[in-house]
């Protein structure tokens, strides 16, 4: 009997100890020495410290910010822990509504969207972006259209004039990875860090953590 089982053990033990250590470790030092930026969370870091990551959105709520798109994540509600809060951008709670097109939440929700997107750009298209979530609900970037449409709401909160925040606006946009893949698009953060070192920070924090 254990002239039959004891290979099963040792190939038990090779194999988790191949699989379930040599090579995780191997593959994160590969990581770390080719591509270390990524590996650690590819964050973002201002005076040294890190405020946030290129992959993770944030919510910003002053007219002096840019900001992402609508965000459905939700966290439980600290007064019945048997429902839930919207909580915009929870990493911890990645997800879509699923609401269905009928649902009344949803209709208000991109009929709000859609409202404060007209108070900033007025007429012309609505860019999808700007009144729809993501599957994620975290998605750190907003299309180049998205942005630009924000720019009065920004230069006058900043009391600068709109070709500057256009300009930067335009100088943030990321171009498709090899040209082909992807679409262009703006990282919100990076652009509001671009904001405040044009015209300082506002005194008041306006990203919700």
């Amino acid at each position: 009997m254990l002239k039959e089982i004891r290979p099963a053990i040792v190939l038990l033990v090779l194999f988790s100890a191949l699989t379930g250590l040599a090579y995780p470790l191997a593959i994160t030092e590969v990581a770390q020495v080719a591509l270390p930026y990524q590996a650690n969370g590819s964050l973002i870091l201002k005076d040294g410290k890190p405020i946030g990551s290129a992959l993770i959105g944030q919510l910003f709520k002053s007219d002096g910010y840019f900001h992402g798109r609508p965000s459905a994540t939700t966290d439980t509600d600290p007064n019945d822990s048997s429902k839930t809060i919207d909580a915009p951008y929870n990493a911890a709670n990645s997800g879509a509504s699923n609401y269905g097109a009928t649902n009344a939440k949803l209709i208000a929700r991109v009929k709000d969207s859609v409202a404060a997107w007209r108070k900033d750009a007025g007429a012309g298209p609505v860019p999808a972006d700007a009144v729809t979530t993501s599957s994620s609900g975290l998605d750190p970037d907003v299309s180049p259209a998205n942005a630009l449409g924000q720019v009065a709401r920004v230069a006058k909160a900043r009391g600068l004039e709109a070709e500057k925040v256009k300009s930067l606006v335009e100088a943030s946009v990321e171009k498709p990875l090899l040209g082909v893949i992807g679409e262009p698009h703006v990282n919100v953060l990076r652009l509001n860090l671009a904001l405040d070192e044009l015209a300082g920070p506002l005194a008041t924090n306006a990203a919700a953590k």
